[in-house]
């Protein structure tokens, strides 16, 4: 489980990493050098289920293994990029885009909500998700933040590509290049609510109202919890941080609550159900109705 900042105080390095892991490692490295007391790292990357991306999260657990990167204490944290409660391979059409720039809006503005101050670095992942990532900046930042690219010499990138070597010496010449960033929203703070349209009032089929009823009225307590928090993260692995539990447990908890929807929904067992079945079925059920 991972230990969440008990402060703002610490400075968040929020990286964006198509399958290249080494991105985060290199990036990370450069603000530690300059003296950056980061205590978060958020890296924004395409769906896990691609293999290169899966590799690329394993290498970056074991870098920030027990909450601790180098011998020093730091807290990593995954935003896999969504649409409509799945995953994303690619950023194919604009209806995605827009969903992608939403969500990189959002993390923004919840980290400088938080008083978190913010270096962005923007090298890895799709250019659209830099572009995207850094409106959101222009919009939700102010002028402590940064925007970095960060700059590896062409022959030393080959020979770490694919996250071969993860941390880069001097000599290599790797380096964040300072982005001018121009902070909109800190002189003109209506343009951050006018970028926030009001959420539409969420809606329920009165079938799917009385099944999620149903399958409320038989969890126990603890899977009621699970489920409240499996409709709002933004991924099953932050479901588990905020649970407090492993990956493992909750997907136990998971399956034991999607074989009551099954039931309720009347759902044949060769039909696979995710955990985006629960989003889309029961995060407007406990909007409109309550969870109590």
């Amino acid at each position: 489980m991972r230990t969440v900042a008990s402060s703002p105080s610490g400075k968040v390095a929020l990286v964006t990493m198509g399958g290249q892991a080494q991105v985060v490692t290199f990036a990370v490295d450069g603000l530690l050098a300059m003296g950056e007391p980061l205590s978060q790292v958020v890296v924004l990357h395409l769906s896990p289920e691609d293999p290169r991306v899966r590799r690329a999260l394993a290498q970056l657990s074991g870098e920030f293994a027990g909450g601790q990167y180098r011998g020093r204490p730091l807290e990593f944290r995954r935003v896999p990029l969504q649409a409509w409660g799945r995953p994303l391979m690619a950023i194919t059409d604009g209806a995605e885009a827009e969903a992608v720039w939403a969500l990189a809006r959002d993390l923004v503005a919840a980290l400088k909500e938080e008083g978190r101050a913010l270096h962005l670095c923007i090298a890895g992942g799709p250019r659209l998700l830099a572009l995207t990532l850094t409106t959101a900046a222009m919009l939700h930042c102010d002028h402590q933040d940064r925007l970095w690219h960060l700059y590896t010499p062409p022959e030393f990138l080959e020979q770490a590509r694919e996250g071969a070597i993860l941390h880069a010496p001097p000599e290599a010449g790797v380096r964040l290049i300072p982005v001018p960033l121009v902070p909109w929203g800190a002189y003109f703070p209506a343009l951050r609510a006018l970028a926030r349209p009001p959420a539409a009032a969420p809606t329920l089929a009165p079938a799917d109202a009385a099944a999620c009823a149903a399958v409320w009225a038989r969890l126990t307590e603890r899977q009621r919890e699970v489920l409240r928090v499996l409709v709002s993260a933004p991924s099953l692995q932050d479901a588990a941080e905020q649970l407090g539990m492993t990956l493992k447990t909750l997907d136990s908890h998971k399956s034991q609550i999607l074989a009551e929807c099954r039931t309720a929904w009347g759902i044949p067992e060769g039909t696979r159900l995710t955990y985006h079945f629960l989003r889309e079925k029961f995060a407007p059920w406990i909007s409109l109705a309550g969870s109590g």
